[in-house]
Order: structure tokens, then sequence, then C-alpha cells
């Protein structure tokens, strides 16, 4: 699987909003992005979408 690194909310957003983050997870497998997106979102995240400081 690849790994894929979020740098903004919109994919995060627009995945949520049509319920369909797990998608994200069958495509890449494991997704990495910074804790100010995480907070940017607002949503619990999956375990499989990692956080790490730039």
């Amino acid at each position: 699987m690849h790994k894929i690194v979020i740098s903004d909310t919109s994919t995060l957003i627009l995945f949520h909003k049509i319920e369909s983050l797990d998608l994200l997870q069958k495509v890449y497998g494991e997704l990495i992005t910074t804790p100010e997106i995480a907070e940017e979102f607002g949503e619990k995240l999956p375990v499989w979408i990692k956080l790490q400081s730039v």
C-alpha cells in the first residue's frame, strides 16, 4: 500500500461529507497529516490517519 500526505483539510472534509473516509484507506493504506490539519478538520480521525509534525 502507498502512503499519502494530506497537506490541507479539503480532502478530509470532502470525503467526510460523503461518508467515504474509508475509501482513502482502501486506496492508500495509511495517511499522514499534521496536528494543525487535524485540528482544523475538527472531527475525530481514524487510527489509520497518522499525525506527524513538520
